[in-house]
């Protein structure tokens, strides 16, 4: 079991102010994986006030400084992607193909992107007689989940350090030895200290501490929408930014004119990815009433299809344990609630799948005969379960993809002319049509309660960035 019990702060590995040892469990086995420390206040105020010390002289540094050490950054993440993937894994489940795949490559993705944004960003224009300059809004306190954990914390920190940004990072206490490797990293490539600095540490003390201290100017927060309320909420005292990428409960529009076999499955799978716990995931599938019952057969056979399996030994395709205990019964409740509310269960269910005495495991679940007023289609479920809900117009469907609290994604199928046509009139931050998927320039982030801000290309740039204007610049 690795023990990894300091901080990286002020560019030293140092131990926390008080020991508060937390064992991190791998969701494959139910085991402790590794120790690490929880942080409290002290720890924050000792890594802010590093961050603080450290941001009068990386503002001033220039952009081709900055891009040296992003340079080298990604130089060296690529170097330890395997270690990075591996980490994931035994931290949150991932499988390995996963991990490698997508899980580490997202946050290198990010970091190559915040890089590109340096080489055409415009940090200065003039309006009229005023030089309009974008510069770095200081000391930016980041809180990332465990889902996509390099995913989370790169798009933030690429961004925040190519604006000249100086930064504190909170990842999940259940998933934070990749963020502890990527610390690693930003000490081999030789960012200045106090610049980029890691507390661990749970939501009561250090996600609390960090939105209300009164010298991080920023606050870049992705996670559940409850916790981003209490975010908004502890910021609001001394009026900082907040940037806040939350939940979702996207649509998936099956138009009739799709090809049904291939979207279905497609969105199924898409479902099922990551064992559902991607907050943009096509978890309502809504489906034309003429074909309703085609449709749930095809969601049920790629359900059923679906492998489930141990992370170390996982195949391409396949899906692993969810992260944590807390989500493993959050997920058995809400598919309980969804039969308890007269949802037909077409594959899957309660219980851990055929094989699995422990570990986080869960069945590939498809729910027919839902409403979109049931909990089930209401709730972000955080699993891989898959709700269809049937509609008789197109106007229906885009009416029943709107009606959510949320508007982080959306997805379409059918015709591209119609698809362009109804992806105009979804509220959601991201839609994707016929199968599209993000880069990590497209900007990411949601509409209503699924956030604040967006992160990814110059839109995310932007996020760290204080607008000057300069008048009477050429008198």
């Amino acid at each position: 079991m690795r023990e990894q019990l300091n901080f990286y702060i002020d560019g030293q590995w140092v131990p926390p102010a008080v020991k508060h040892d937390f064992d991190v469990i791998n969701p494959a086995n139910e085991e402790p994986c590794a120790r690490i420390s929880l942080g409290s206040e002290a720890d924050v105020e000792r890594a802010v006030a590093a961050a603080r010390r450290a941001f009068d002289s990386f503002s001033r540094t220039s952009i081709s400084e900055r891009a040296a050490l992003l340079d080298k950054i990604i130089e060296i993440y690529k170097r330890r992607l395997p270690e990075m993937a591996h980490a994931i894994s035994i931290e949150m489940g991932a499988p390995m193909p996963l991990a490698l795949s997508a899980q580490a490559p997202a946050g290198l993705g990010y970091l190559i992107d915040a890089r590109s944004q340096l080489d055409r960003f415009e940090f200065e224009h003039d309006v009229g007689s005023a030089r309009i300059i974008r510069e770095p809004i200081g000391v930016v306190g980041m809180i990332t989940p465990w889902n996509w954990p390099q995913n989370q914390i790169c798009a933030k920190l690429g961004a925040a350090l190519a604006a000249g940004c100086t930064m504190v990072l909170k990842p999940s206490e259940l998933a934070p030895l990749d963020a502890m490797l990527l610390s690693e990293i930003i000490d081999e490539a030789g960012v200045p200290a106090g610049v980029f600095n890691l507390v661990n540490g749970d939501g009561a003390r250090v996600g609390a501490a960090l939105p209300a201290h009164p010298d991080i100017d920023m606050i870049s927060f992705t996670g559940s929408t409850r916790a981003g309320r209490s975010i908004m909420q502890a910021a609001a005292g001394t009026i900082k930014r907040v940037a806040l990428e939350l939940g979702g409960k996207s649509p998936n529009i099956i138009l009739e004119s799709a090809d049904l076999e291939r979207a279905v499955t497609r969105g199924m799978i898409h479902m099922a990815s990551n064992t559902g716990q991607s907050c943009n995931a096509p978890s309502r599938m809504l489906a034309p009433r003429k074909f309703y019952d085609q449709i749930v057969a095809i969601a049920a056979k790629a359900a059923t299809a679906l492998k489930v399996m141990p992370p170390d030994e996982a195949v391409k395709g396949a899906i692993g344990p969810l992260a944590n205990t807390a989500q493993f019964h959050k997920v058995q409740l809400l598919i309980q609630k969804g039969i308890e509310e007269g949802a037909t269960v077409a594959a899957g269910g309660t219980g851990r799948p055929e094989g699995f005495a422990r570990g986080y495991y869960v069945r590939p679940t498809v729910f027919a005969d839902v409403t979109n007023q049931m909990t089930i289609a209401r709730e972000e479920i955080f699993g891989p379960v898959l709700c269809i809900i049937p509609y008789d117009t197109v106007e229906e469907a885009i009416a029943l993809a709107n009606d959510t609290d949320y508007g982080l994604a959306a997805y379409v199928h059918g015709d591209q002319e119609e698809a362009r046509w109804v992806a105009r009139r979804l509220r959601a931050g991201n839609v994707h049509l016929n199968g599209g998927y993000s880069e990590a320039s497209t900007p990411f982030g949601g509409y209503k309660q699924s956030g604040l801000g967006r992160e990814g290309g110059p839109f995310g740039l932007e996020e760290f960035l204080e607008v000057k204007a300069a008048i009477g610049w050429d008198n």
